[in-house]
């Protein structure tokens, strides 16, 4: 079958460069065993390269794409047939960036925890967009029963034993299975100080990070599906886009030191003879770093971790060539000493542009005793200020017991995802709680819930997203105890902040006004409310109920 045929297509060099791991990449796991050694692997696993999640498809054709045709999708969820086109930056008609681990078990995009998960390409891949929406946010398991399957990706409820309570699995095919499982493994160690939201697979309190039944699910889908090629071509591409890599597939028996048979023991690999010549292990050497998109008045900022070997002096950080006045880096010198430490040095790297298009320039570390320099390549792209509108919010559709699923009609305007703010209610109109959802880009339309509960009710409202610019907040929708929806407020309220709190605009008093934080902490009670009456709070965000509504209404008061 195929879809989207047409496109443009350019052959990236970097794509077309090895990457072997350096001597000495995998030094700080050699010697360790149990905790030490899963420790040891997140700790290298962040030091990478932080890209925007815009910018994900340009690094794509590079990591998930055809050997025998390069211009054609490695797409693990269909067996459709997909290009790279590159009149819409590489991204696919009917396909998606999907998180392999569900953003929403630790919560997806925060400030707090999540970016850095966000874009990670280890667990990033292109995804048919319908398997995308039919899988959603289930663990990985065995079905018992199909709900959904095109041949490559099914979904049902799971096997005995299987689920970790979860009502809906969802299965790979036999041929990717193995490379699932140790995706997993990788995302329970890069981040596992994460709090998690969802503990069907990963779980709080255990260093394992990963629960038993899933423990033993993955362990044996990665012996039944060994290491293939693919998955050691697309960990030498991604090392070469953010500079650091899967060690599961690395190493496919490290699995066995933390979670399987060979647990307690201790980790020799990695041990390489790291004596003799300076040597630079990242970034490498012609690299592609796309720092992604940014609007014309705003800077946009990435830290490239670099560190070497055997240096015997100071390195020297140079960018030059082409737009290089764009892009600044944050040192000169770095310290020999800093970029031969386990954690290397983070170097910030700006992209400042003054004008619309797309720059480049050239990065050259040198010095160092290193024999030559290396280069790399750093690209970004100006683009206008957006002028986003709003979002019109559709009432929910297949509402049941435990979920339903938000719509909304997009406006047309160019996003890159769409924001979907929701609060929940008790019977007694108390806050419970206040989330903000984001989908995976902005094609999408919907945004499913499966983890409503009868007892509460739910309000939605929806902003387009585009390069750090929020719409307006759309209509409300509220999906009631009774599962109706498209209630709105009976008595508008607007909140505009203000140098001390917050300038409340009505057309009449209204009453028993309660001020929440996000987290569902009632700050203030006030018995009645007037036009142009300032509430006096800190800064801070805040959630704000009134008896005369079933909407209610978050306000952010300025620092």
């Amino acid at each position: 079958m195929k879809r989207n045929c047409f496109f443009f297509y350019i052959v990236l060099l970097a794509g077309a460069l090895q990457a072997a791991v350096p001597a000495g990449y995998y030094s700080t796991l050699a010697g360790k065993s149990g905790q030490a050694l899963k420790n040891a692997i997140h700790d290298l696993a962040i030091q990478r390269t932080v890209h925007s999640y815009g910018s994900l498809w340009t690094y794509f054709p590079q990591t998930d794409r055809m050997p025998d045709d390069p211009t054609q999708v490695w797409d693990m969820y269909s067996d459709y047939t997909y290009y790279f086109n590159s009149r819409l930056g590489y991204s696919t008609s009917g396909m998606n960036k999907e998180h392999s681990v569900p953003k929403s078990w630790w919560g997806g995009y925060t400030e707090s925890q999540g970016y850095i998960a966000y874009t990670d390409l280890n667990h990033l891949y292109p995804s048919d967009a319908e398997a995308n929406g039919a899988k959603l946010h289930y663990p990985l398991g065995e079905v018992s029963r199909v709900d959904f399957d095109n041949g490559c990706t099914r979904t049902g409820s799971p096997k005995a034993g299987q689920g970790g309570g979860s009502s809906m699995v969802f299965e790979p095919d036999d041929r990717y299975k193995g490379d699932f499982a140790r995706t997993y493994m990788y995302m329970a160690s890069a981040y596992q100080d994460y709090q998690w939201k969802y503990t069907w697979m990963m779980g709080n309190g255990s260093w394992l990070t990963l629960n038993q039944w899933s423990i033993d699910l993955l362990l044996r889908w990665a012996r039944e599906d060994p290491v293939s090629d693919k998955e050691k071509d697309r960990n030498d591409a991604v090392y070469r886009c953010q500079n650091n890599r899967n060690p599961f597939i690395d190493f496919p028996d490290l699995m066995e030191y933390i979670w399987g048979n060979r647990s307690g023991e201790v980790f020799t690999g990695g041990s390489d003879v790291i004596d003799g010549e300076p040597e630079l292990i990242s970034p490498v050497q012609d690299a592609d770093i796309y720092m992604g998109e940014v609007a014309l008045g705003k800077s946009l900022s990435i830290t490239v971790y670099v560190k070497g070997h055997n240096l015997t002096n100071n390195l020297s950080v140079t960018i030059y060539r082409d737009d290089a006045p764009l892009f600044k880096s944050a040192v000169s010198s770095i310290d020999r000493s800093t970029a031969c430490s386990n954690q290397g040095y983070p170097l910030t790297i700006t992209y400042t542009p003054t004008a619309l298009g797309d720059h480049k320039a050239r990065l050259l570390i040198s010095d160092g005793g290193l024999t030559g320099s290396y280069g790399m390549s750093l690209s970004a792209s100006c683009r206008a200020v957006p002028n986003l509108r709003t979002v019109t919010a559709l009432p929910a559709k297949e509402v049941t017991e435990s979920g339903y699923v938000a719509c909304w009609q997009p406006t047309g305007d160019e996003v890159d995802y769409f924001v979907v703010n929701r609060i929940i209610y008790d019977r007694q109109g108390h806050v419970v709680d206040s989330e903000s959802f984001t989908t995976d880009d902005g094609a999408e339309t919907t945004y499913h819930f499966t983890d409503r509960n009868p007892q509460h009710s739910h309000t939605y409202t929806v902003q387009a997203y585009r390069l750090g610019y929020l719409s307006p907040e759309s209509n409300v929708i509220t999906v009631d105890y009774s599962g109706l929806t498209g209630v709105e407020a009976d008595r508008p309220l607007a909140l505009l902040p203000c140098e001390g709190g917050v300038l409340v605009q009505c057309s009449e008093p209204l009453y028993d006004v309660v001020v929440y934080t996000p987290t569902g902490q009632v700050v203030l009670r006030l018995d009645v409310v007037h036009g142009d009456d300032i509430i006096a709070l800190p800064p801070g965000i805040y959630i704000v109920t009134t008896c005369h509504s079933r909407q209610a209404y978050k306000v952010a008061v300025p620092f």
